[in-house]
């Protein structure tokens, strides 16, 4: 699969969900100041996605990045694997750069998939197996979240959770 065929892909795909979802409805790229990620809420947030993982008895690496996809906090729980940094943070790559959860991803990547093979694009930061979310306000995508350490399905939970209480995150500071 070459950047032409991946391009395309990711063209169809877009076009698809832009039928599928009512115009205002559809998340964008916020460029006013007032949804922005900053530290204080990325450590917030990562604070509440700790104590979900746990609860879970997992021990996982939460990364935070800004909407471009650029790392705005990262913190490694005792015990982690050291793998489970790089793996997080590009989840939130992933997340913020497609406008999609890995979790989605995953599914449009399998053979016979439209997205087939895009793990093997942006020098191998694309992760397609579930823990990252975009991370939305009012419609306007801020940032994304990544977590790592735990099972697929562990990660995909707690991604969820922190997505899930985003908004209050950002209410309280």
């Amino acid at each position: 699969m070459n950047e032409q065929d991946i391009t395309n892909a990711v063209k169809s795909v877009l076009d698809q969900m832009k039928g599928t979802v009512p115009a205002a409805e559809k998340p964008h790229v916020c460029k006013c100041k007032k949804h922005q990620m900053t530290l204080a809420l990325a450590n917030a947030l990562i604070e509440k996605v700790k104590a979900k993982a746990s609860e879970m008895g997992v021990d996982v690496v939460i990364a935070v990045s800004d909407k471009a996809g650029r790392p705005v906090a990262i913190q490694c729980m005792d015990g982690a694997y050291i793998a489970s940094f790089d793996i997080a943070l590009n989840k939130t790559y992933t997340s913020a750069s497609l406008k999609m959860s890995t979790a989605q991803l995953a599914e449009l990547s399998q053979p016979g998939q439209d997205l087939y093979g895009i793990q093997f694009t942006n020098n191998g930061k694309i992760v397609i197996f579930g823990g990252g979310e975009v991370l939305e306000y009012d419609g306007r995508i801020v940032g994304a979240l990544g977590v790592s350490g735990g099972s697929a399905a562990e990660d995909t939970a707690i991604a969820a959770y922190g997505k899930e209480v985003f908004k209050e995150v950002l209410e309280c500071l």
